[in-house]
């Protein structure tokens, strides 16, 4: 059977970088909510050789994920998930951001649960943003209710975002979801454990990605913060989920990988000050 591996956001940046590298090895399915360039992706991809397809799902679409799930499960064996798609606050209102961010990470785990087994693996992309927001921003106490009731975890979620004021709350909605994406991941390794599958979170720092051009002036006065004095190159972040998705890592589980070129160890705080 063909090891399969699903890319969610991957028509452009980090998600089609990360196509190219394991396309060398796993059948390719890429995902995201623009069809046209998931098209343009694929065609890339088949110029190089790499054995791909195209699509179209909305991660925020529970139906839309079991549709991609389904889909893969019939290519081979689903051997890794990259979940990259997501939305920043340049992207959307507050509650898009939740249900993109958060609510599609819950959608992914569980629907690609079903069909992964043993050896495989799913990686949630988080974000520096996790760890730059404020701990008191953080309503940890309400992530319990994603396992319970998706959609009830959003409305409690958007209750509190509903307490800050208009023109934040579409970062402070952003940096919560990033939050939660790496919580999800360290509680689900044990679910998927059990099936011998493994569950870790990722979180990069700024790339040079579509969406890193969009918050090019922000990401510019951390920049100078970093151990790293660049934005980080989308090859590298590629080959960090390459390797962690593959056998190589196969003792990785339960953690949240950051990779942001030390700006968080430099203490720099949410407005860009030590």
């Amino acid at each position: 059977m063909k090891k399969v591996c699903v890319i969610t956001g991957g028509g452009s940046g980090m998600g089609f970088e990360t196509a190219r590298q394991m396309g060398k090895d796993y059948y390719i399915i890429i995902c995201g909510r623009n069809g046209k360039k998931l098209e343009g992706a694929v065609h890339e991809l088949k110029a190089e050789g790499i054995e791909a397809e195209a699509f179209p799902c909305d991660v925020s679409d529970y139906q839309s994920v079991e549709k991609l799930a389904a889909c893969a499960k019939e290519k081979g064996k689903v051997a890794a998930v990259i979940h990259a798609a997501g939305m920043s606050p340049h992207m959307g209102d507050a509650k898009s951001i939740m249900e993109a961010n958060a609510l599609g990470t819950i959608y992914m785990n569980n629907a690609f649960f079903k069909i992964m087994g043993e050896g495989s693996c799913i990686i949630d992309v988080s974000s520096m943003s996790a760890y730059l927001t404020p701990k008191l921003v953080m309503p940890v106490g309400l992530y319990k209710y994603s396992i319970i009731n998706p959609e009830l975890f959003i409305k409690k979620i958007m209750k509190r975002i509903a307490f800050f004021p208009k023109s934040v709350q579409a970062g402070v909605a952003y940096g919560i979801s990033k939050n939660f994406v790496i919580w999800f991941a360290k509680q689900d390794a044990a679910r998927f454990g059990k099936k011998g599958a493994r569950v870790l979170s990722v979180s990069p720092g700024n790339f040079e990605t579509p969406m890193g051009e969009l918050e090019k002036e922000e990401a510019d006065a951390y920049t100078k913060h970093c151990a790293i004095k660049r934005f980080g190159r989308v090859s590298e972040i590629a080959s960090l989920f390459a390797y962690c998705a593959s056998e190589s890592a196969g003792y990785l589980t339960g953690v949240d990988i950051l990779c942001d070129g030390g700006l968080v160890a430099s203490g720099v705080n949410p407005l860009g000050k030590k």
